[in-house]
């Protein structure tokens, strides 16, 4: 592997990231060491591209050709539960999701490239902040992202407990899906709890929509068709003897096509005039898309295929998983330009299969040297020929 002498240094930095962990836009801790490391290594560096982000730009001989790699630096709300000695010292924020790790792989591949890499070209190092929100890619893209590093093609990658330790997956097409937070409002009539008759109890109304919400993705979508659609929140103006007036209903909507999200919003919003109207009520329905499908170009992911199966052989490198309805905000980023979206097996052991988000997730730090290894590998293969 290209990056193992780095093995120990990357450890470090990885524990330390860990360890002070910061939520969306408040990675001022994070990126100020990034950008210190990035000048270390002799890049030409930016900061606070779209708010707390961090772009490396590293050129090398006459290439024309530019390829960016992405890495998110944010951490979850989230009270950590394990006990090692570099557990976070920021109460109720952890690095939850490996995002510590994507920091790390990306800083290691900067270094190697940058002291050893045979390349010819642009290689551009992205740090993003945001990322659990949907809001730093956005941003960054907002801030000229594109505009001021151009990029022919783009890259992201994330971890996955469970799968093997440095196996690889991707496919081509939609890989994970859009998510778009909902809030229905249901305007009813409270009353005494002895006497329903006299009002419009906004509990049984929600409680109707709730249900037939379910038929939008069972009876409303066509079966070929991927979505969720998730009531997470029900609350009222009501109290112990007092029928409530005002419901609030908020959630949850995934999709992996653009085409199925609107079909979901629009058959949402028949549905709650439908019931209202059933009622004598009545409903508002708020619906934004927070992020987009997330895709996988033909191109890029064929070239990160054939890059990850020269590290880790074909048997370990899977072209063809399965879509994922979580939600991953470098959709934004390959959308602006074309990219590709590679996991990376966290390990199988206890220790590196708990799931994405729990409060006792650790990133694998036996998965520092594959994942730069990678970065270093997919520059080196794109941007082929003699070094500067």
């Amino acid at each position: 592997m290209k990056t193992e002498y780095l093995s120990d240094v990357m450890q470090a930095w990885r524990r330390d990231f860990h360890q002070h962990p910061e939520l969306g836009f408040q990675e001022h801790r994070t990126s100020a060491k990034v950008a210190e490391l990035l000048t270390e290594f002799g890049l030409e560096v930016h900061e606070r591209v779209g708010g707390t982000g961090v772009v490396g730009v590293l050129q090398r001989g006459n290439g024309p050709r530019a390829i960016g790699l992405r890495a998110d630096m944010d951490a979850l709300p989230i009270h950590e539960q394990n006990g090692f000695a570099y557990r976070s010292v920021n109460d109720g924020v952890m690095h939850a999701c490996g995002h510590d790790g994507h920091t790390t792989m990306l800083l290691g591949a900067a270094r190697h490239l940058a002291e050893k890499g045979d390349f010819s070209g642009r290689a551009v190092f992205i740090f993003q902040p945001a990322e659990e929100h949907g809001q730093g890619g956005p941003a960054m893209l907002a801030d000229g992202l594109f505009d001021r590093f151009p990029v022919d093609e783009v890259y992201g990658m994330h971890n996955m407990p469970g799968m093997e330790l440095g196996s690889f997956a991707t496919r081509t097409g939609a890989m994970m899906a859009s998510e778009a937070l909902f809030e229905i409002e249901i305007h009813g009539q409270g009353g005494h709890a002895a006497m329903p008759h006299r009002g419009v109890d906004a509990i049984v109304v929600g409680a109707e929509i709730v249900s037939a919400l379910q038929t939008i993705v069972s009876r409303k979508l066509n079966p070929g068709l991927n979505g969720v659609v998730s009531v997470t929140d029900f609350s009222t103006d009501g109290q112990r003897n007092v029928l409530p007036g005002r419901a609030t209903l908020s959630g949850d909507a995934r999709a992996l096509n653009r085409d199925t999200n609107l079909e979901i919003e629009r058959a949402m919003r028949q549905i709650v005039e439908g019931v209202c109207m059933a009622h004598g009520v009545k409903g508002t329905v708020k619906y934004e898309t927070i992020f987009e499908v997330l895709v996988s170009a033909p191109e890029p992911t064929l070239k990160a295929a054939r890059c990850a199966a020269s590290l880790a052989g074909e048997r370990r490198v899977d072209t063809e998983y399965p879509p994922i309805l979580a939600s991953e905000d470098f959709a934004h980023m390959a959308k602006a330009r074309p990219g590709c979206f590679m996991l990376v097996g966290n390990g199988t052991q206890a220790a590196h299969s708990r799931p994405l988000h729990s409060a006792d997730f650790d990133f694998n730090d036996k998965l520092l040297v594959p994942g730069s290894s990678f970065w270093v590998s997919l520059v080196e293969q794109e941007l082929h020929g003699e070094g500067a």
